[in-house]
């Protein structure tokens, strides 16, 4: 008689937790979108909504908060992907809050949108009424983000309160709301980057180039590696080099740096990961090294 193996990968795990995830997040929800930046972990994301749902298309609009000042190769993607889904996708641009008084742009050398973009999100969520907002982080990068719920309360402001969460029990979700509140949810809260690049090699997911090793201008600034870009002002003695870099996460191109790295394949990039013991956030984003709580600090006023 042969035996029956019911071993589930750590994969197929993590994977059905999403997509229970998502189907609550549906089933419970008025109005919920999804935060689609074309970056890695919002790529997976995506993959599992496709499968939550399938063969039915995403039931809900996937939105992506433009700060200008992005990687061509990242957007050229993004718009790919929606296309080839057919979905809605919402832009919502710190440029337009800059143009309507929204807020004010920095200046300077350490100047960057990536702040602005929590109004631009807040407005956005307002005006299309938006109940719960999927994003792709997870507890690995960042202390702050490891303090979140996978349903995270933002209150009539969108602020959040680390202290004023709901428990989550045996996967038991709390969903109720009063008006103007929402629910950010993150299905990909238990996974690691390492789970996210074996997860990518298994399906095998396109990602945008910039995360594979390419020749690129770049210069040095506080241990990181910043690209030669029109949105970033360099000063006389941040002299530039060429390198071969890839990118480990990607966000404002004014704040995120890249890593020197040889890994041209998916597989080469999941060595890297297992070998490397500094968080991607840590190693490569500018604005989360403004203090010690500068993730927190934003998240309460209504980031991602």
């Amino acid at each position: 008689m042969l035996a029956c193996d019911y071993t589930v990968s750590q994969l197929d795990v993590l994977e059905a937790e999403a997509i229970h995830i998502m189907r609550e997040v549906a089933a419970e929800f008025e109005r919920p979108c999804l935060l689609f930046s074309g970056g890695k972990d919002s790529i997976v994301m995506l993959r599992v909504a496709e499968k939550a749902f399938w063969p039915a298309p995403i039931p809900f609009p996937l939105m992506h908060v433009d700060t200008g000042h992005n990687f061509p190769e990242v957007i050229e993607f993004r718009d790919r992907r929606v296309a080839e889904l057919g979905a809605k996708l919402v832009v919502a641009s710190v440029q337009d809050s800059i143009d309507q008084g929204r807020v004010v742009e920095e200046t300077g050398r350490r100047a960057s949108r990536n702040r602005l973009q929590t109004t631009t999100l807040l407005d956005a969520i307002e005006e299309h009424r938006f109940d719960a907002v999927f994003g792709g982080a997870r507890r690995d990068e960042e202390k702050a983000r490891a303090k979140e719920r996978v349903f995270s309360f933002r209150d009539e402001f969108g602020q959040w309160d680390p202290k004023n969460q709901r428990p989550e029990l045996w996967n038991l979700y709390n969903s109720r709301i009063r008006q103007g509140e929402h629910i950010r949810v993150f299905p990909l809260s238990n996974w690691t980057e390492l789970d996210i690049w074996t997860y990518i090699q298994r399906e095998q997911i396109e990602i945008p180039s910039i995360y594979f090793a390419h020749t690129r201008m770049v210069f040095e600034r506080d241990g990181m590696l910043l690209a030669d870009s029109p949105f970033v002002q360099r000063d006389d003695d941040e002299p530039l080099f060429k390198a071969t870099v890839r990118y480990r996460t990607v966000g404002d191109a004014s704040c995120t740096g890249a890593v020197q790295s040889t890994a041209a394949t998916v597989e080469e990039i999941i060595t890297e990961i297992a070998a490397t013991r500094i968080t991607e956030r840590g190693a490569t984003r500018a604005d989360d090294r403004a203090s010690e709580a500068a993730m927190e600090d934003r998240k309460r006023e209504g980031y991602f």
